[in-house]
């Protein structure tokens, strides 16, 4: 039989290769058997279990889970404001050892500077600019955000919709590869209605799809999860892991009356359901 040595790899192998390794290319965010854990008071408690996830460039990847399973620490994790036991995280092929510039972060809390105008607080982390392209670079990141005229601002003077908007264009301001999001719009819930959350994020698709830039978005809400994500990754009760990954077809999410959008949710709520009934039995069995 005849061996292939060097370059001589039969085609189909050969075509394998080149798609294994375009793949790899594509991947802006990779995540590889990742695990957390925190200490308090000299008790280990298992955070994140095992994560493997990759994210592609130009994607929109929404996480959900139930409260307290690690989906915002792995959020942070990628950024690299948080430290991790074992695995590897990697941002745009390089291994993460702590935040940069590519890569944006927007929390549930819009964290803006009171002191600060919106101009200021929009500009707070730009360097290498004379005061003329500075200006010019917060004006267009003011209008990507339809916050046109308000540069001269304080943050108590806008609203929580108003706040966050200043927030994502704080971090688009350096042109971030990646943009990562904290439950941007948890904030809204109780103070603003339907139409305007709806609103909200068809302005983050908007800017998403403008800028170009990849975005992973850890959300609360399973319609919003949907309607934003061509993937919704699904994490299960503490210790955090992937359960499930469910790829999205535009129809669909985008249509929220659809009999696909209802799909997308039975089967995240279903995941909901399973964990919930599994904590419940473990928590009898414990008494």
């Amino acid at each position: 039989m005849k061996s292939h040595q060097g370059n001589e790899f039969p085609k189909a192998n050969r075509k394998k290769v080149i798609a294994m390794k375009k793949s790899e290319q594509e991947n802006i965010i990779t995540v590889s058997h990742l695990n957390k854990e925190f200490v308090k008071d000299g008790t280990s408690f298992q955070v994140l279990k095992d994560i493997d996830l990759s994210v592609k460039k130009g994607e929109f990847v929404t996480i959900v889970g139930h409260s307290g399973c690690g989906k915002s620490t792995l959020l942070k994790i990628i950024c690299g404001l948080v430290s991790y036991q074992d695995g590897g995280v990697s941002r745009n092929g390089h291994a993460v050892s702590g935040p940069d510039a590519q890569c944006g972060m927007v929390f549930q809390d819009h964290r803006l500077l009171p002191w600060l105008k919106i101009k200021d607080n929009i500009g707070f982390g730009i360097r290498n600019m004379t005061k003329a392209e500075r200006e010019e670079h917060i004006a267009r990141h003011l209008e990507l955000v339809g916050l046109k005229g308000f540069e001269n601002a304080y943050p108590s003077q806008l609203s929580g919709g108003m706040s966050q908007r200043v927030a994502i264009a704080r971090a688009m301001v350096n042109n971030p590869k990646i943009l990562l999001a904290d439950e941007p719009t948890g904030a809204l819930d109780s103070k603003s209605g339907k139409q305007v959350m709806e609103l909200f994020q068809k302005e983050i698709l908007r800017i998403q799809r403008e800028e170009k830039v990849t975005m992973v978005m850890v959300t609360h809400d399973i319609d919003e999860a949907i309607y934003l994500g061509e993937r919704i990754v699904i994490m299960s009760a503490r210790p955090g892991e992937i359960q499930e990954i469910i790829t999205t077809d535009k129809y669909s999410r985008m249509n929220r009356g659809s009999s696909g959008f209802a799909a997308y949710k039975k089967k995240i709520y279903e995941h909901f359901f399973q964990d919930s009934a599994e904590f419940l039995q473990e928590a009898e069995y414990m008494i």
